[in-house]
């Protein structure tokens, strides 16, 4: 199974709206209750963020690859934990 690393920020609008829609899509599809999920607060974290390659929150990488940067949707949500999944 693939890993997913979120950086975000605690205040950010995305990111609790990413982290919504990983719980509604849990619910909807209990396959993605098996990825596994790493969530880094770069506030807390930012020797560690700054070892990555990005600029916005929430940015999300699969197995050490950028897959996504920046505000994000349910859809987009779904399909990226798809492709974790090996579905899409």
């Amino acid at each position: 199974m693939k890993k997913v690393k979120i950086f975000h920020q605690p205040n950010c609008p995305f990111c609790k709206m990413a982290f919504k829609y990983i719980d509604e899509l849990k619910e909807e599809h209990p396959e993605f209750k098996d990825i596994v999920f790493e969530t880094i607060n770069e506030l807390e974290e930012p020797e560690l963020a700054d070892t990555f390659d990005y600029y916005y929150v929430p940015t999300f990488y699969v197995d050490g690859e950028k897959v996504h940067e920046g505000g994000i949707y349910k859809p987009e949500v779904e399909k990226l934990l798809k492709q974790v999944m090996g579905k899409e």
